[in-house]
């Protein structure tokens, strides 16, 4: 049986090219759905301008692909609410040496 777990896990293995953290940890995951015949991976980037997003949303989607037991996956980009840097996870922060002050 698919679970959120297993999803995650394969999400914390995409990294941001531009910084050393992974798409999870980093935040960039909004929603994870998992229905009865697709997964639906709701996302964001840190900018809209990001040069890799193509080849980042093509990644997610084919390593979600890999645990969803068949389902379609499909990868929604959203831009609201804006990503800031209070979606980090705090071992991210701790990473990036990113404490409160700093932010």
């Amino acid at each position: 049986m698919l679970n959120k777990e297993d999803i995650i896990a394969v999400l914390k293995n995409i990294y941001d090219p531009e910084i050393p953290v992974n798409i999870w940890d980093l935040g960039l995951i909004y929603d994870i759905s998992i229905q009865e015949k697709e997964v639906v991976i709701t996302m964001t980037f840190t900018s809209p301008t990001c040069p890799m997003m193509e080849e980042l949303l093509e990644q997610v989607r084919d390593s979600v692909n890999l645990v969803s037991g068949g389902r379609d996956v499909k990868v929604e980009l959203v831009w609201d609410p804006p990503w800031d840097l209070s979606r980090m996870s705090d071992a991210a922060r701790l990473d990036l040496d990113l404490t409160e002050q700093g932010w």
